[in-house]
């Protein structure tokens, strides 16, 4: 059994997280199999959307304890390996964002910790009615500082700071309130509503979308002056693509474009 099933459908590449038993716990091999298909995704040129969804009863339910609480016997008490787990960690969060493609987080059940961590990476977010999220690792004296990277960075910072200091779950429809997912579905119809985005995005240009996002991303820690020199060096830069050429003069004589990659 693979920890990440992966399965190609046109454009869209879908990654289902593949220990249910165990809610999908971040541990040790799971995190290198989803690393390992988004090393994969990104040198792909046929994939123009992501999914990663959760088998089971839940999305993701962070780290794995157990594993972590073993590496205690080392003789460093484990700080090494605990160091390195959250170097990994952060580098397949942040993977997410670098990839060219849109990924979107579909999440039923609960999210929490690096869990809801996962959900924050993504560029976008659907969830049903039955998801929770929480970054509750202060109810056990952990403080979820890594997920709190992500998750100030997709909502706003009092209610970030609130949720971390306090352990509380939210529900799907503040999820979406507060900025944290994109849509929220009935059960049942998750699946659907994720593909319908998926679907959508990857009618989209390729090459437009792959160089909007890494702007996206990179303005956002700019200054505005600068931010609006650099994204206006990207959209010249998009305006040379041939694709958009011809994108452009299709609209001029109404119609609609069909793209070739």
């Amino acid at each position: 059994m693979s920890l990440v099933e992966r399965i190609d459908r046109g454009a869209i590449c879908r990654l289902l997280l593949n220990q249910p038993s165990r809610l999908n716990v971040l541990s040790d091999n799971l995190l290198n199999a989803l690393q390992k298909e988004l090393d994969s995704i990104n040198k792909s040129n046929n994939i123009r959307c992501v999914i990663i969804s959760g088998a089971g009863n839940g999305f993701c339910a962070g780290h794995d304890l157990k594993e972590m609480t073993k590496q205690r016997q080392n003789p460093d008490g484990g700080v090494g390996y605990f160091q390195d787990l959250f170097v990994r960690c952060s580098k397949m969060m942040t993977t997410i964002q670098s990839l060219p493609q849109p990924v979107i987080a579909q999440v039923h059940g609960i999210a929490t910790a690096a869990g809801c961590q996962l959900v924050a990476s993504c560029d976008l977010a659907v969830a049903d009615e039955s998801a929770r999220f929480g970054v509750n690792g202060v109810n056990i004296g952990l403080f979820c500082s890594t997920p709190m990277v992500a998750l100030t960075r997709a909502v706003g910072r009092k209610k970030a700071f609130e949720m971390l200091v306090t352990g509380q779950f939210i529900e799907a429809k503040e999820a979406k309130e507060i900025g944290l997912i994109n849509k929220v579905s009935k059960i049942g119809k998750l699946e659907e509503t994720a593909d319908e985005l998926a679907l959508q995005i990857a009618s989209k240009l390729g090459d437009a979308v792959k160089i909007g996002k890494e702007a996206f991303y990179k303005q956002g820690e700019m200054g505005i002056n600068d931010a609006y020199c650099y994204t206006g060096a990207v959209m010249a830069e998009n305006m040379m693509f041939e694709q958009t050429k011809k994108g452009i003069n299709l609209f001029l004589n109404k119609k609609i474009p069909e793209w070739d990659q």
